[in-house]
Parts: C-alpha cells; sequence; structure tokens
C-alpha cells in the first residue's frame, strides 16, 4: 500500500477546458492532484503545460488510467471534483465511482452548471455512498486557471474540508479597497485579500446563486449590445468610435468585466483590416442558466423582466432566416441625422440608461433569490453573495461593492432599488434614461431589455397599478374573486355579473 503522504490530496474528473485550468490552478497553490478523463489525451496535455509552465520535472499532476486507479492514488478520507458536462454526465462519473469502491465518507464536489433541483435530488440519492457537495464555478477560462468565483453549498461538514482549499484558488479583492487583485501568471498565487468564496447554503443552493449569476450575466451582457447596436445603426458609428466610447464608460459606474472584453471584440481586427464582430453571425447561443433563471422567476412570483428579456434576445436571433425575410416586408421610422452636440447628448443618455438597466438587472437577480430563500426555507446572506461577485466571475463589476453595503446596511433589504445609494441613482438618471429609450424607439432599434428595465422600475415606483381592472375582468369571466381596499384585508368579493342588479357578494 502507497503510504498517505505519497498520495495525492485531490482527485479530479474531467479535462476540458474549465476542469484542467482548475487543475494548473490547484497545482499552482501546492495541491498534488490524481487526474482521470475519459479521453486520455487530455490527462497528457494537462501534465505536460502544468510541468512546462512550473518549470521543472516535479509531478504535481498525476495521471489515471480508471476511476479505481484514481482512488488508490488519493489520500482518505478522499477528496474529487468533478468538472463534467451537466444532467447525466454528473450521474454517469457518480455511479462509475460507487463501482470503483468510493466510500460514504468520500466528498465528490459537482463544478457543474448543475439545474439546482438536480443536485438536491443528487445529494439524496447518492448519501449512503459519498458525500455529494457542490460548487458551482464562475470566471470562465481564465478565472478558473488564476482564481474563479466558488459558489459551495451541501454538507457543513464537507465545507469544513473544502473551504481552505477553496479559499486558496479562488480569486481574491483588497480588502480595503474592494477592488480585484490581479493574478496572470502561472506560478503566481495571492495569499493575502479576501477570497471570492463563501458557504452559501444548503444542497443546491450554490447552484441556484450561480444559476441567478447567469441570468444577471444575460440581461448585462444583452444592454451592452443593445447600446453597441443603438450606436452603429442609430448614430452611424464604427467599431472603433463605439470602443472608445465603451472604454470611456469603462472608466466611471459601468466599470466591469463585460464592458471591458466588449471593448476588445469590438477593436478585434482581421487581416484585411475588417472588424472581426462585423462577420460574426448574429445567432446567440444559450447553455440553459438564462431560461432557469426566467422560468424560476416565474415560479416563485419575483419579476425579472430585463433577465427574461435577454432570454428572448437569443432566442429571436435564432430566427435569422424569418428576419431576413422580413426585413423588407416591415417598414420602419426613416433614418434621422443628428448633429454633433445631439449625438453627444445622445450618448450621455445612453449611459444613463445603461447604468441604471444595470441597477434593475441585479435587483431584479437579488430579489429572485430572496424569494427562492423564503420558498425553499435557505438563509442565504446577499452581502457575501455580492462580495464574492466581485472578482472571478463574469459579472464581477465596480458597483458590486455598492450592492454589499447595501446589504450590509439592511441583511432584510426587499430590493436594491429602494436602497438609499441606488434610488438615488435612479432618481438622478431617470430623465436621460426615459429620453434614451424614446429616441431609441423612434430610430426602430430593438432594445427589449433597456426598455423592459425602465417598465420595471416605473411599475416598482406605482403604488396603484392597473390589476384592480385586470381582477374585475378575472372575476367576471370565471369568478376568481377579488379583494376591496375599503373592507378587511383577506375578505374575498363576487359579483353576480350575469344578474340584472350585479349584486357584490362576500364570498
Amino acid at each position: 500500500m502507497i503510504q498517505q503522504d505519497k498520495l495525492c490530496d485531490i482527485g479530479f474528473i474531467g479535462l476540458g477546458v474549465m476542469g484542467k485550468n482548475l487543475v494548473l490552478n490547484l497545482a499552482d497553490n501546492g495541491f498534488t492532484i490524481a487526474a482521470f478523463d475519459l479521453d486520455n489525451e487530455k490527462v497528457s496535455a494537462a501534465i505536460t503545460q502544468d510541468k512546462l509552465e512550473n518549470n521543472s520535472d516535479t509531478e504535481r499532476v498525476i495521471g489515471c488510467s480508471s476511476y479505481t486507479e484514481l482512488l488508490s492514488k488519493l489520500k482518505s478520507p478522499h477528496l474529487i471534483v468533478l468538472s463534467v458536462p451537466a444532467g447525466e454526465p454528473v450521474d454517469q462519473v457518480s455511479e462509475s465511482l460507487i463501482g470503483a469502491g468510493i466510500q460514504p465518507d468520500d466528498i465528490v464536489i459537482d463544478t457543474g452548471n448543475s439545474l439546482w433541483v438536480d443536485t438536491v435530488a443528487r445529494e439524496e440519492k447518492y448519501k449512503n455512498n459519498f458525500i455529494l457537495f457542490s460548487s458551482a464555478v464562475s470566471g470562465g477560462e481564465e478565472g478558473a486557471r488564476f482564481g474563479p468565483s466558488l459558489m459551495p453549498s451541501g454538507s457543513p461538514y464537507a465545507w469544513t474540508r473544502i473551504q481552505p482549499i477553496w479559499e486558496a484558488i479562488a480569486a481574491k479583492v483588497d480588502i480595503e479597497t474592494g477592488k480585484p487583485l490581479e493574478r496572470n501568471k502561472p506560478g503566481q498565487i495571492i495569499t493575502t485579500g479576501e477570497p471570492c468564496t463563501a458557504y452559501i447554503g444548503p444542497a443546491g443552493a450554490g447552484h441556484y446563486v450561480k444559476m441567478v449569476h447567469n441570468g444577471i450575466e444575460y440581461a448585462d451582457m444583452q444592454i451592452i449590445c443593445e447600446a453597441y447596436h443603438v450606436l452603429r445603426e442609430g448614430l452611424s458609428l464604427n467599431t472603433n468610435e463605439i470602443a472608445d466610447i465603451f472604454e470611456q464608460w469603462n472608466n466611471g459606474p459601468l466599470d466591469s468585466y463585460l464592458m471591458e472584453i466588449s471593448v476588445e471584440v469590438l477593436r478585434h481586427k482581421t487581416p484585411d483590416n475588417v472588424p472581426l464582430v462585423d462577420l460574426i453571425l448574429d445567432k446567440a447561443g444559450q447553455k440553459g442558466t438564462g431560461l432557469w433563471t426566467a422560468v424560476s422567476s416565474l415560479q416563485v412570483g419575483a419579476p425579472a423582466p430585463t433577465i427574461t428579456q435577454a432570454v428572448y434576445a437569443r432566442s429571436m436571433s435564432s430566427f435569422k432566416s424569418l428576419r431576413v425575410q422580413a426585413e423588407p416586408l416591415l417598414t420602419g421610422p426613416e433614418k434621422t441625422t443628428y448633429t454633433s452636440e445631439q449625438k453627444n447628448e445622445f450618448i450621455q443618455n445612453l449611459h444613463d440608461a445603461l447604468y441604471c438597466s444595470k441597477i434593475c438587472a441585479y435587483a431584479q437577480g437579488f430579489q429572485l433569490m430572496k424569494q427562492a430563500e423564503k420558498e425553499h426555507g435557505w438563509k442565504l446572506n446577499f452581502a457575501n453573495i455580492a462580495k464574492i461577485w466581485r472578482a472571478g466571475c463574469i459579472i464581477r463589476a465596480v458597483f458590486l461593492q455598492s450592492i454589499t453595503d447595501a446589504f450590509e446596511r439592511d441583511e432584510d433589504l426587499e430590493n436594491l432599488i429602494i436602497d438609499d445609494f441606488f434610488a438615488k441613482q435612479l432618481n438622478n438618471n431617470q430623465l436621460a434614461w426615459r429620453k434614451a429609450i424614446a429616441n431609441i424607439t423612434l430610430m426602430g432599434i430593438p432594445a427589449g431589455a433597456l426598455s423592459s428595465s425602465l417598465s420595471y422600475y416605473d411599475s416598482m415606483r406605482t403604488a396603484v397599478l392597473p390589476a384592480n381592472l385586470l381582477q374585475g375582468q378575472r372575476d367576471y369571466f370565471g369568478a376568481h374573486t377579488f379583494e376591496r381596499i375599503d373592507k378587511l384585508k383577506g375578505k374575498k368579493y363576487h359579483v353576480q355579473w350575469g344578474t340584472e342588479d350585479k349584486a357584490i357578494v362576500e364570498i
């Protein structure tokens, strides 16, 4: 038998883009890894890359050819990380590990984008075989390699074993400023700062929070794309001019990773000096997390129109041939020529519209998590969630510190837009927001996420909505009853619409 001190610290299954980079991150932080993938070439590639980057023959990543060999090379109790596609592959690997002899006190960490209800079911399914723990990972390839945002949930006992590892490999932020501490080369580690990971809650909670993160990501990406579309088609700016505007915006309250990469995408040219973005087919894909967020918002009754509209926008983009067919048949407004002064004013208004819409997207996401918390009996720390999104993840942005501050002021805050800071931001910019949406509408350019955000804001600030008429309609055709503002709360009434006197009766 191999001595415990000669065995690996962590087992790792799945060495695709995310898996390989997580393995290299773990190795940089002093952990030895036993690695397995159904494609042995991926294992070999990870080992070779680690040796090259480490400039050493030291074996920090040990290749395995089977699940049985993987278990044999790990310290007990075993700790195994999965980086495999969500869904059936997670169960296939789990069953294979059971066949290979995994023990009940071993921990298996699912780092994929699993649907949260599947995670809850799996924890129950495998509880007699091993401890299933989940930890969603955000940050893409770069985040996995140099510091992701990690959202763990499941067994509190398992978290005590995983916590030091996760805190080592996570992105870090400066404690004083809340800004990311940069780590961007192999072998570099950061031992100071606040790690972008925190225990989220029971099984499924971490995957739910990651799901909402991705829903916000959909919205954030879409409003940036709508701003690009307006500047490109409405103001006839070229990609360099739009990149200059976005770069300027990225120095203010819109400072974010997504704005930063948008600048790079817009500046990229082909060898023929053609903007690459002009050659990319306008059909967007999705992997399901945005859709899951939209569905969940409907299920728990937490309106998230900006997020949902972003999902619809991707769906609309898939109807490319239909849009091409419809374009010459459907009429829009004549194109307007703008003076330099009018352009500058519009660009500033568009900036404010983007900022306000971004606030609404995050507000919707956090309110959705709050509703889910109530529905599922979780206890989520929203200040901590905002903190771990400040670095390493796709939606990292400067104003996440303001979200952290808002929930630290009031941990029971129902919605971000009623926080004093965010209410002031919206109030100060709402007129410019309206002007931007009005002009975009007159241009005939689709901007569903930007405009639905404004409608969300107006709905939230309206004490009396027309649902009173809607309730009357429902009672008329379906006897669904209604409450009255001049009677005791909870009392139900129905109008006998078919009778001559249309009497109102208490139900």
